[in-house]
């Protein structure tokens, strides 16, 4: 809803709005500028919208045509106003009267004490003091000045006693209002807070710039500072950045509350942002009860905070605590464990997940970091070590934060020693000795044994047993894993040589249930060979792939020998899987399992050869369209053209049907203006059925 957001408003009809005088023009401006103020305030700061987008874009162009028409309209405080002054070429320097002092810091509960003692003992007090506690947000402080509660100046903190004027960047900041909401306002206003980018924000700007082949921000922090600091307001505008007010710089000309929690409560009413996880605690140990409850919901936050902020609230008692040389004794900052530390990455190891993907993780000389002692970091992939150019014995930053695994987020360049290795990918698994691959344009490399490699072994097999792969009933997860580390089986042979008593053994499973499962394992050796060839679990081979391999092959053997020019010849078979597909039959070991399963009596009727014209949906062209909540819209079609029709993009006269699932739109209202047959999901399972499709078994 900001003013820079593609509008609904079309302008050419600006023209056409009714003329007003001046005198009416400066009635209804006022008008606008209140109600947009209202609108602005609701939508960035209390996060409730007032108005509908439409209806706020249909104001702000009916002010901006006044503006046009009456120039001597035009205010600072203007809506308007947010975006669109000309670049600078240098920011002009602010001194602050009120020095924008930096704090001390605590950290650990001994601190908290020291602190709390040294208060109570300037105050003469043995009461217990009254703190304020508010986040301490990883941002960027700035000084926002206000003359008779219209914003003029916005500035940085610089180094405390001068900053620099980044009025036309605050401007451009949503949540800072340009006039202040409610009346009595001082004749001079002086307000402080963080500039800050929310996380989303973050993740969305580095998004951009990986697209771009542009360079990443390395935290919320720092993208919050080059966005404040850029001399074009319009870059600082696509941002998104947010303000929220942290303390009183300066007032004249009225009285304001004798507590600190109280005039961030008069700042709110004046339209400005406040954090909503302040409190008010009474003693020290109310500050650190505080702390660890931010602690834990720290990670939640839409925002990053790096510690909590404790202030003496009645500002009476902060104004006899006074200050030392750079930081008042009425405060402090009780920062949370760092979260990112500098270590050596002295090797990589790379481990094999149960899908087969391949990660580079680096071994670290031990570092504290986020509140424990780290020694192994992920790369995630090869492509993320290319870009970190990170290499072995390189100094690098480790960035940890709550339980996420720590991760390399940058190398420290300046010092890299002369003999830094370069990280290699493997050729071979380190786990089963399989043939790695990475197919180009994809990020992971994975193993190629997924029916041998150790890693991966439970779920290849939990694979193969489902209910549309070998169908083995009662031979569920948990007992897959029972039978894996019991090392009663290693590989999906082994489920066909199991011994009564050895599964009986097994926790609760009793003689019965053990007899149950080898039955069903037995059951299982008569299959399909769509259903044999989906059981193995070949990359993106899926139920429909399966079915079209078996319709197009007819046997084993021949699918074994198949080439690419082959494999790509079936339908739904595109350079990608077929890669796949052949990747795993080059796998010595996955032939040797291939082998064992068919030696154990794994077998499956002959499949009788169909011709096109033979299908029973030969010559019928479908169009599949909307969302269907039993299958995807690429299985439908799978589904479709094994049953010999022709599946098309777009409805014409020639369409047989339409299948239809949610959300159907278009194609769904040509086809009913064609009188073409329409069918929902349980008609087009109904269909399938017929024809020998059963869609879940």
């Amino acid at each position: 809803m900001s003013p820079d957001q593609p509008s609904l408003f079309d302008e050419s009809n600006a023209d056409n709005a009714p003329s007003m005088g001046l005198a009416q023009s400066r009635e209804r401006a006022a008008e606008l500028h209140e109600q947009l103020h209202q609108a602005n305030h609701a939508y960035f700061v209390l996060d409730d919208p007032s108005l509908p987008d439409a209806e706020y874009d249909r104001l702000f162009h009916e002010l901006k045509d006044i503006e046009r028409q009456f120039p001597q309209l035009l205010s600072t405080d203007s809506p308007t106003q947010r975006v669109g002054a000309i670049p600078l070429s240098q920011f002009s320097q602010v001194s602050h009267e009120v020095a924008m002092l930096s704090l001390d810091n605590a950290f650990n509960q001994e601190d908290m004490h020291e602190f709390n003692r040294r208060v109570s003992g300037r105050l003469d007090s043995s009461a217990a003091i009254e703190y304020a506690c508010e986040p301490k947000l990883d941002g960027i402080a700035v000084s926002l000045l206000y003359a008779d509660g219209v914003l003029v100046r916005g500035a940085t903190r610089g180094d405390g006693s001068v900053g620099e004027n980044i009025t036309q960047n605050i401007r451009t900041v949503a949540s800072i209002p340009l006039k202040l909401l409610g009346s009595a306002h001082p004749p001079l206003l002086e307000v402080r807070g963080e500039v800050y980018m929310p996380k989303s924000s973050f993740e969305s700007l580095n998004n951009l710039a990986r697209e771009n082949n542009e360079k990443e921000f390395v935290n919320p922090r720092n993208a919050a500072a080059g966005s404040l600091r850029q001399l074009d307001a319009k870059i600082t505008a696509h941002r998104r950045l947010e303000f929220c007010c942290y303390s009183l710089g300066r007032v004249e000309g009225a009285e304001m509350p004798p507590k600190h929690s109280e005039i961030l409560a008069q700042f709110s009413r004046w339209g400005f942002k406040t954090n909503a996880e302040s409190r008010v605690v009474q003693g020290v140990e109310g500050c650190l009860a505080y702390y660890q409850q931010l602690a834990e919901k720290r990670h939640g936050l839409s925002y990053e905070i790096d510690g909590i902020v404790f202030k003496v609230n009645q500002i009476a008692q902060q104004q006899q605590l006074g200050f030392v040389s750079r930081a008042p004794r009425w405060a402090i900052a009780h920062k949370f464990p760092a979260q990112e530390e500098m270590t050596v990455l002295e090797g990589v190891d790379f481990q094999v997940g149960r899908t087969g993907a391949i990660t580079p993780v680096a071994r670290l000389k031990p570092v504290f970091v986020g509140g424990v002692t780290v020694s192994n970091a992920t790369l995630h992939n090869m492509d993320e070590i290319k870009r970190l150019d990170v290499r072995i014995g390189d100094t690098v930053v480790i960035h940890r934060a709550g339980d996420v695994i720590p991760k390399v987020a940058r190398v420290v360049l300046e010092k890299r020693p002369a003999n830094a290795q370069h990280i290699q990918m493997l050729s071979r698994c380190p786990v089963c000795d399989s043939h790695i691959e990475r197919l180009a344009g994809e990020v992971i490399a994975r193993c190629a044994g997924g029916l041998v490699c150790g890693a991966q072994r439970k779920e290849a097999i939990k694979h193969f047993a489902s209910r549309k792969a070998m169908d083995v009933d009662g031979l569920g997860d948990k007992i897959v894993e029972q039978l894996v580390d019991e090392h009663l089986i290693s590989s999906f042979v082994d489920l066909y040589s199991l011994a009564l008593d050895s599964v009986a053994q097994l926790e609760r499973m009793a003689q019965k249930s053990a007899q149950n499962l080898l039955a069903a394992i037995e059951d299982s050796k008569k299959t399909t060979l769509a259903k044999f060839l989906y059981s193995l679990g070949i990359r993106e081979v899926g139920v429909t792939t399966a079915q079209n391999l078996e319709g197009h092959f007819l046997d084993m053997a021949a699918l074994r020998e198949a080439d690419l020019a082959a494999l790509t010849a079936v339908p739904d078979v595109g350079p990608i899987v077929a890669q796949h597909i052949l990747n795993f039959f080059a796998e010595p070991h996955n032939q040797v399992v291939i082998d064992g399963l068919l030696e154990a009596g794994i077998h499956w009727p002959e499949v009788a050869v169909k011709t096109a014209e033979h299908l029973p949906l030969a010559k019928q062209t479908f169009v599949v369209t909307g969302t269907l909540s039993l299958m995807g819209r690429d299985e439908a079609k799978g589904y479709l053209q094994s049953l010999g029709a022709k599946v098309a993009g777009s409805v014409s006269a020639k369409t047989h049907a339409l299948v239809a699932g949610e959300k159907a739109g278009s194609k769904l209202k040509k086809a009913q203006d064609l009188d073409i047959e329409i069918l929902d999901e349980e008609a087009f399972i109904r269909l399938l059925a017929a024809h020998g499709i059963h869609h879940g078994q």
